[in-house]
């Protein structure tokens, strides 16, 4: 068996395999299907400050190779995580990540401040990118000054591993790769949804409640591979691939534009065990090839 440790900063995950937030729930979700110690890591839904009820229904769509989304960030609140699911999930060994959104710098930092504390939870991935939200998150993702503000008020109030998720609705994703990473960042993700729409012609209304949304699945693989071997050549820290993964070939496609790990989205929908299967596939991979270490076939290609 091949040597499958990846390192993430100062993050060490058994396996480069992760969730992506948002379609895995807390995890706990997923128990009856996978073993949650077997994976890299799990990155829990969107988590801001306070409690946010989401968008109006419908907020969900299927298009041709992938789906669209508009949930708005539909969460609990921070304290709600605390109280609540952290008890449940600390016990569970694997790296338990949150992925944490707000409004202002300020929000941002608290709600990071709030999980620092958290003994267990070893990371946060900052969200300055979701494109479903009507305030907050796309300003920030789309301009290096605004990434950077947002960055250097987490950095501030959170002193363990920031993993920041970067929005591929920009002029040269690389740039704001680049302000992050001086603005504290230990490591960058990517992509986050592509902005979409989609339109029911009998109707002649937007299918979602908001007209657009979060394009995720197959369809935007070749945007993210494009973007991640453009980051990975362009900053220092590690890079966490996504974007349309459904297998293991995907993800070694990703590993291979210089990923140090991965995350499944979308298609945990579709296949709830999906992530093991990826995380086997890659073995075989290297078994296969004669590749002793997956850090081996990092940013190979020519």
């Amino acid at each position: 068996m091949a040597k499958l440790n990846v390192k993430i900063g100062k993050l060490e995950l058994q396996n480069p395999v992760m969730t992506a937030s948002g379609t895995f729930g807390y995890g706990l979700e997923f128990q009856d299907f996978v073993s949650l110690d077997q994976l890299g890591g799990i990155i829990v839904k969107g988590t801001t400050l306070n409690s946010r009820e989401g968008n109006d229904y419908p907020r969900m769509a299927e298009t041709p190779m992938g789906m669209l989304n508009c949930v708005g960030l539909q969460n609990k609140g921070v304290d709600y995580f605390c109280e609540h699911i952290y008890p449940q999930i600390k016990d569970i060994k694997t790296n338990w990540i949150v992925n944490v959104s707000g409004s202002s710098p300020e929000d941002y930092a608290e709600c990071a401040a709030r999980i620092d504390a958290l003994e267990y939870v070893p990371a946060i991935e900052l969200n300055i990118s979701c494109p479903n939200v009507k305030d907050g998150g796309m300003a920030f993702g789309t301009t290096c000054a605004g990434a950077e503000s947002v960055v250097r008020a987490v950095r501030a109030r959170y002193s363990k591993t920031l993993i920041v998720k970067l929005s591929p609705n920009v002029t040269n994703i690389s740039e704001i790769a680049r302000a992050v990473e001086a603005a504290g960042a230990d490591a960058v993700s990517l992509i986050n949804t592509l902005m979409g729409m989609a339109v029911d012609i009998e109707k002649r209304r937007k299918l979602l409640s908001i007209g657009t949304g979060g394009l995720s699945g197959p369809c935007i693989k070749p945007v993210a591979l494009r973007m991640v071997y453009q980051v990975a050549k362009a900053v220092q820290i590690p890079v966490v691939g996504l974007g349309g993964i459904m297998t293991a070939e995907d993800a070694i496609e990703f590993l291979m534009c210089g990923a140090s790990a991965i995350e499944i989205g979308t298609a945990n929908f579709i296949d709830p065990a999906v992530t093991i299967k990826v995380r086997d596939g890659i073995n075989e991979w290297l078994d296969r090839h004669g590749v002793a270490d997956v850090n081996d076939i990092v940013g190979t290609i020519e």
